[in-house]
């Protein structure tokens, strides 16, 4: 079938505004844009998302996605966003079933950015299944840690945002998404997923923001077995990914890491702490 008619909106990300520092001296600074994208689908409003409008056709996608409202990409016909009625039109060719019911019951989770999960995600950990053959050696992880510091960004022009990333086991770039929350953020990727047939089995995802329970499962819907955060992680998020069997590393910057769960898929190099002791 082919794939869904979507706009490509656009908008500003940051605003310039006057500030006062401390010794009184006036400034311009740039900040990040936020505002509301109402999603209707098959004309029924479903919810609002705060967002930095960076990728609202995307982050629509993987928001229905991953509250398993929409199954298969196929089923979307068209995603057409407007910004000047901040909503987003989803149009699908069945509807979604029984969609009151499976949206009354919603948890609003402990993230940033209005994050929240439908009741029963928990749920559908026990049918998910990451590849066992998956590996990360410790030359990738710091040259993803390096790559993210390096990047240009909203964040180092504006700050304010969290920024995702999807990467593949050598450490290559597949995607980069800022947003004022990181569970819109985690959404535009799985969005961009869904739509590009990227598979999730030998990648590995990195978040500047915390490693909750909700976005540990999301990580594992998307058949992610590393999920990196230069943050930390919650007990939930620790629970469910040592669970899943999935490698959770948190407080990655520099040659820094700690590594919480499914410490078999990480392969250790020694040489290169050894390398940097040497250096400095």
């Amino acid at each position: 079938m082919p794939r869904p008619a979507l706009t490509n909106a656009t908008i500003e990300l940051t605003r310039e505004v006057e500030v006062m520092d401390e010794r009184g001296r006036v400034s311009t600074i740039f900040i990040p844009a936020e505002r509301p994208l109402t999603v209707y689908v098959d004309k029924r409003e479903l919810v609002t998302l705060m967002t930095l409008g960076g990728a609202p056709e995307a982050l629509t996608l993987g928001y229905l996605r991953n509250q398993r409202l929409v199954r298969s990409i196929d089923d979307v016909l068209s995603v057409h966003v407007d910004w000047s009625v901040e909503s987003v039109a989803v149009k699908t060719r069945e509807g979604i079933a029984d969609v009151e019911e499976r949206t009354s019951k919603r948890v609003v989770t402990t993230g940033c950015g209005q994050g929240s999960v439908f009741g029963g995600l928990m749920d559908e950990v026990d049918n998910i299944v990451l590849s066992a053959e998956a590996r990360l050696q410790q030359s990738v992880l710091y040259k993803i840690v390096d790559s993210i510091r390096t990047m240009k960004s909203i964040y180092k022009q504006a700050g304010s945002v969290h920024g995702c990333a999807l990467f593949t086991d050598t450490g290559e770039l597949i995607y980069f998404v800022e947003d004022v929350g990181r569970h819109n953020a985690v959404d535009a990727i799985a969005g961009k997923m869904w739509l590009d047939d990227v598979r999730g089995d030998d990648k590995v995802f990195y978040t500047t923001g915390r490693l909750t329970s909700e976005m540990v499962i999301k990580g594992a819907q998307m058949g992610i077995p590393f999920l990196l955060s230069r943050s930390g992680t919650t007990q939930m998020g620790h629970m469910v990914a040592e669970k899943l069997g999935m490698s959770l590393l948190a407080r990655c910057t520099g040659t820094h890491f700690l590594l919480l769960t499914g410490r078999e898929r990480v392969i250790f190099e020694p040489q290169l702490l050894d390398a940097s002791l040497r250096v400095a």
